[in-house]
């Protein structure tokens, strides 16, 4: 059987051509729509994020993260820069080796690739399995920064490598440990609660009174934040000291009372005006003159010595809050401070130290530290924020976008250019917005 081969006609090579082409554009078109579809599927899938490896800060793309059970993921609005994360940057394998030596291992090292930022509100973007929905999508809220990992336990967000912090679109947050911002509190605001937490943490644990005179050595934004938090407590007279003009002028911002320049006048030199006891001779000539009076009485003296105490009669006791976290300024303190004065240290000082145990003796002196803050200190800080008894908006000298970290970082090194600088994720360029109050 023989197969006979048609001749074609112009025309039909003409229509065979162009079926060709037409099928080859369509084909074009698919793969073109094909590639589009999967960088956008790429790209839902990916966010921004500030790593942090080796002392090195680097804008990456990295997957986006899916809450486990108890967690709700947040889009990030605002993260603050902590002082701790500028040390995390340099020192973080010392800082790695403290927490260790206290019991907590969680923290990373230099080799880690991790993503700072612990102060941090966000919008409510996801629950987790089995995690009940508290708020409604969309809400903005603030996290205490500790995360509750798998084979892990709790974990330090934002200083963490298995628990990413606020330097991101994105941030897992503890269901139980997030808070509605209430009273439509502005997003910079509300991403003070953490620091004014440690703040009221600070000032609880201190046990002033509000006749008690408290002086603040070092007014950074921790030294500022306790500012803050003593005034709303009604302390009456806050002394507040440091060697920057600018900071200097946000203390009076924030409601301290008298503010010096440790350059030109001891922050103590006011002890006499507030009834305190300078030295120990003073103390002898005061208790024994009080003693002899109460002799002189009818009453048993110790009745009397009793009722005095009882009264708060006795000289005041004030407190010094040490807010700078360098070695040497402890021992300053014990130096200069009235007799029966309390210390309480809130800068992290984290190389060794040295004083004179025998000067705090004969003076009396209590000195105590204070660390981080509870759930229901981090639930007040919010409510005072937002009930307007505390306005920390002094402290927000500045605005970022993730871009923008690095220069941030440099800036802050810098006392009379910044105190707080915010994270927004969503700007755009590297430079940093200044904010006017």
């Amino acid at each position: 059987m023989v197969i006979g081969i048609l001749p074609f006609s112009c025309k039909d090579e003409q229509r065979l051509a162009k079926d060709q082409t037409d099928k080859a554009i369509n084909l074009s078109v698919e793969i073109y729509f094909w590639q589009v579809n999967e960088k956008e599927e790429i790209g839902s899938v990916q966010m921004k994020s500030v790593l942090c490896h080796q002392a090195k800060l680097e804008v990456v793309d990295q997957p986006k993260l899916t809450p486990a059970k108890g967690q709700v993921l947040l889009e990030v609005v605002r993260c603050g820069i902590c002082g701790s994360d500028l040390h995390m940057q340099h020192h973080c394998d010392h800082m790695h080796d403290l927490a260790a030596r206290v019991g907590f291992n969680g923290l990373a090292k230099s080799t880690d690739p991790f993503v700072l930022g612990h102060e941090f509100c966000g919008k409510i973007l996801d629950y987790g399995p089995k995690t009940r929905h508290k708020f409604k999508a969309d809400t903005l809220v603030c996290a205490m920064p500790l995360l509750n990992v798998d084979q892990h336990g709790y974990l330090s967000t934002g200083l963490s490598p298995n628990a990413s912090g606020g330097y991101a679109e994105q941030v897992l947050a503890q269901s139980s440990l997030m808070f509605e911002v209430p009273n439509g509190l502005d997003a910079d605001s509300a991403a003070m609660t953490e620091p004014m937490a440690v703040a009221l943490h600070a000032v609880r644990r201190s046990r002033v009174k509000t006749s008690e005179p408290a002086i603040v050595i070092g007014c950074g934004p921790v030294g500022l934040g306790v500012i803050l938090m003593l005034k709303a407590a009604g302390v009456k007279t806050v002394v507040a000291s440091d060697f920057s003009p600018n900071r200097r002028k946000l203390a009076e911002q924030c409601g301290a009372d008298i503010v010096v320049d440790p350059k030109q006048t001891s922050p103590f030199a006011n002890w006499k005006e507030f009834g305190l006891l300078g030295n120990v001779s003073d103390a002898i000539n005061m208790g024994m003159g009080l003693f002899d009076k109460l002799q002189a009485t009818r009453l048993p003296w110790w009745h009397g010595w009793r009722m005095i105490d009882k009264l708060g009669a006795l000289p005041k006791r004030p407190v010094i809050f040490e807010c700078v976290g360098v070695p040497g300024v402890l021992q300053q303190i014990i130096e200069g401070a009235p007799l029966f004065s309390r210390i309480v240290g809130v800068g992290v000082c984290m190389q060794s130290d040295k004083i004179e145990p025998a000067l705090a003796i004969n003076k009396e002196l209590e000195i105590q530290f204070v660390l981080g803050y509870t759930p229901l200190e981090f639930r007040d800080a919010l409510h005072m924020i937002a009930e307007g008894k505390v306005n920390c908006s002094p402290l927000i000298t500045g605005v970022v976008g993730l871009e923008g970290v690095m220069s941030a970082f440099e800036a802050l090194r810098d006392p009379e250019q910044h105190a707080k600088i915010l994270i927004d994720p969503k700007r755009s360029g590297s430079g940093i917005q200044l904010m006017s109050h």
